[in-house]
């Protein structure tokens, strides 16, 4: 059993500067878009020279300056980042028509040198993959040649580090690292470099509208990254909080978090995707398991055998370094959320807590490169290898 320490603060992003010098161990956020046109407000409100430059049809001048106030965020984002530290985030171009010119305004490129500026060391990033079937998504000259544009369909997930390589030195680190380990075949998943759809999350935000507002990513973008960049216990933070999402996902992982988020009107979203979060991870960790049994009876029915054996489950795994691999699943969360903090208990995860659980639905609806597609019916007489 274990606990971890969550809080919201309600107030801008450039509250960071109320934290303690290296402090966190993960950044996962997703900030208001410049040169999007429903976050234009989000920016004229902290300088209101943009808002002349829009008016103007100066799209260059207030792409940088929109970009100037996020950078006062990672300035104040580095400081709080602990050596070794990770930042995950997520960014979408924009594409725009300004004194009758359309024109891409590059954000991601403008955030990694704002990162670079701020000595941050640049890994390789993903791309998220957004595909849309609407009809009107091709822009431009259509059919004709020499006058239609590119349609953006992916945004990007930037990843940082801070200094060099994080060192886990005592012994209880080691082991801590170990039992937050992931499966070998979501590894192959998760760390490739193009992520599909992530349409089938889970988390079960109610407010629709909240989330279409805030512009909040998937439950499974933020699940995945906290996994794959942080360890049980880390403290996470996201300075865009919007309808929770990180701090949901941080919940589920076994993870502490710290969120700032300026709009007072997301508080009951936010409040929900919170209370909701430990049946969220639920579903998630019984998802992991199917997928685990399903990878174990495929290989064994093509022939092939397993090395190791994970010692908390007495199950197959690929690698040593999953022989030590433990899920956590949280209790729920305390009714009152705010202003916090708050504390959230997790045990180790008992097998028979999902058995005739029903199956999540898939998190895709196309597969990342390396998935594999096992048809359902296989699936409930897999969980006896548990």
């Amino acid at each position: 059993m274990h606990q971890t320490t969550h809080q919201v603060m309600f107030e801008p992003a450039t509250a960071i500067s109320q934290l303690t010098d290296a402090s966190v161990d993960l950044v996962v956020t997703s900030p208001p878009y410049p040169m999007i046109a429903m976050w234009d407000a989000c920016f004229t409100d902290l300088d209101p020279a943009i808002n002349s430059l829009l008016k103007r049809e100066q799209g260059l001048p207030a792409f940088h300056r929109m970009h100037d106030q996020l950078k006062a965020v990672w300035t104040q984002m580095v400081r709080v980042m602990k050596p070794g530290a990770f930042a995950c985030i997520n960014i979408g171009d924009a594409a725009r028509t300004l004194d009758k010119t359309f024109t891409l305004y590059p954000n991601h490129a403008r955030i990694i040198t704002d990162l670079l500026d701020l000595k941050l060391t640049p890994l390789p990033a993903i791309l998220w993959r957004k595909p849309t079937n609407a009809p009107n998504k091709f822009m431009g000259s259509g059919m004709l040649p020499a006058g239609a544009y590119i349609t953006l369909e992916h945004e990007y997930i930037l990843i940082f580090r801070k200094g060099d390589k994080r060192v886990f030195a005592t012994p209880a680190e080691k082991i801590q690292r170990r039992q937050s380990a992931i499966f070998w075949e979501e590894r192959n998943t998760w760390f490739s470099d193009v992520w599909f759809g992530l349409i089938g999350t889970r988390q079960k935000l109610g407010d629709k509208e909240a989330r279409k507002r805030s512009g909040a990513f998937p439950f499974e973008l933020a699940y995945r990254l906290i996994n794959m960049f942080s360890v049980y216990g880390d403290t996470v933070l996201d300075p865009f909080l919007g309808t929770g999402t990180t701090s949901a996902a941080a919940i589920a992982t076994g993870r502490s978090s710290i969120g700032m988020e300026i709009d007072p009107n997301l508080k009951s979203a936010i409040r929900e995707a919170l209370t909701l979060a430990p049946d969220t991870a639920l579903d998630r960790l019984t998802q992991r398991i199917y997928e685990h049994t399903a990878f174990i009876a495929e290989r064994i029915q093509a022939g092939k055998s397993f090395k190791h054996q994970n010692a908390v489950y007495q199950i197959p795994v690929m690698t040593a370094q999953e022989k030590e691999l433990t899920l956590y699943a949280p209790a729920p969360v305390p009714k009152h959320l705010f202003p916090g903090p708050f504390r959230v208990t997790l045990d180790p995860l008992d097998p028979d807590s999902f058995a005739g659980r029903p199956l999540p639905p898939p998190v895709s609806d196309e597969p990342s490169p390396g998935a594999k597609n096992t048809p359902d019916e296989t699936r409930p007489e897999q969980l006896s290898l548990f």
